[in-house]
């Protein structure tokens, strides 16, 4: 019997899996990157160095995840505004860039906005949506689309990881264009992102039991700071605004190296720290940016702080250093943040359901913002 949910944030957390595979798909049907799903990708991107990823809101930071990627993946030089800034600095960006924009909704007013005025200057453009049909869609040179379906909830949840998983698709699809990327290291890469709906499905119980009793005992917290490094502080702003605009908990996502910079003295049993900190084992990177926020836990354990934690399956190092910690299946570095994201989003709605909140339609949001 099929489960009825009370809210369709939560409902659509537990379509992900669905939405990523059918996302996947769309591009990698048979295993194998469809050089029709990224048209005109080619030639907008051979022999180009240089990329301005434009977005808002949780698309922005689907954007500074697919920086990290395509920096390290392609070799791309990239820059990621925000839109409402971009139509009125972008004479000041990198030189001649390929320019893409990321919108749920294909609508939203300052990205199109962004995506005409880099269009008037002839550069080329490139659009991901979750509406083949949307105005950005039709006005890029390239659409990108998403296969999420309808959202109604106004937190994003489905249509952020999907966009996580286009950038993904279309990192490794560059990287072979520009031959930075052997076919049989896309392979590798295009069978761990396969397994990635599955591994998501098998976690989704799990992770709502833990999380929603942690909720329960971080609901009186007065404000969080989020935590990760390079690919990961994506995920810790994306985790932040998650319990802003869903439950009105104050909360903000920093890199991990910054806290002591600053950040470090709203640290307090009521200011608990949300760490993200898994690794992959397979990349000597990964492990090196895990260890040095091993070491800032351990600090800031000795301290007295509060610690939740996303960690890797079977790293117990981490989770002995947390009062809480949510484990996420290992894989790829650049794939584990579409898994460790969905316990934040969890936490979001949990925390917003014990707070009251009305968590599908949060106050003075909408869920396209079509006016500036």
């Amino acid at each position: 019997m099929a489960r009825t949910f009370s809210h369709a944030m939560l409902k659509e957390i537990y379509e992900q899996p669905e939405a990523l595979a059918a996302t996947i798909a769309r591009y990698a049907p048979e295993g194998s990157l469809s050089a029709d799903a990224f048209p005109g990708i080619a030639e907008t991107y051979r022999g180009r160095q240089r990329l301005v990823i434009a977005a808002s809101g949780s698309s922005r930071h689907a954007g500074l995840a697919g920086e990290i990627m395509l920096e390290d993946y392609a070799g791309l030089a990239v820059d990621v505004e925000y839109a409402s800034e971009y139509s009125y600095r972008s004479t000041h960006t990198l030189h001649d860039p390929v320019v893409l924009v990321i919108s749920q909704s294909g609508e939203t007013a300052d990205t199109l906005a962004a995506l005409r005025e880099a269009k008037a200057r002839g550069l080329a453009t490139a659009a991901i949506t979750n509406n083949a049909e949307s105005a950005m869609a039709r006005e890029a040179d390239s659409s990108l689309p998403t296969v999420a379906g309808k959202e109604r909830a106004i937190p994003a949840t489905k249509s952020f990881t999907t966009q996580l998983s286009v950038l993904y698709l279309l990192t490794l699809y560059v990287a072979r264009l520009g031959g930075r990327m052997t076919g049989q290291t896309v392979s590798t890469h295009l069978d761990q992102l396969q397994r990635l709906p599955e591994l998501m499905e098998a976690s989704l119980g799990r992770w709502e039991q833990q999380v929603s009793t942690i909720a329960e005992e971080l609901k009186s917290a007065k404000g969080f700071l989020y935590l990760g490094r390079a690919v990961h502080y994506a995920i810790a702003r994306e985790g932040a605004l998650k319990l802003k605009e869903s439950a009105y908990v104050q909360a903000e996502g920093y890199p991990a190296g910054e806290l002591k910079h600053g950040p470090n003295a709203l640290v307090s049993e009521s200011a608990p720290l949300v760490v993200l900190a898994t690794r992959d084992e397979s990349d000597p990177d990964s492990v090196l940016r895990y260890q040095k926020t091993l070491q800032l836990m351990r600090d800031m354990k000795a301290q007295g702080a509060s610690i939740f934690s996303i960690v890797t399956e079977g790293d117990d190092e981490a989770a002995r250093l947390s009062r809480h910690s949510i484990s996420v299946p290992a894989t790829d570095e650049f794939l584990l943040p579409m898994l460790e994201v969905v316990p934040l989003q969890m936490f979001a709605y949990f925390t917003a359901i014990l707070h009251g909140v009305n968590v599908d339609a949060p106050r003075n949001l909408v869920k396209a913002v079509v006016t500036e």
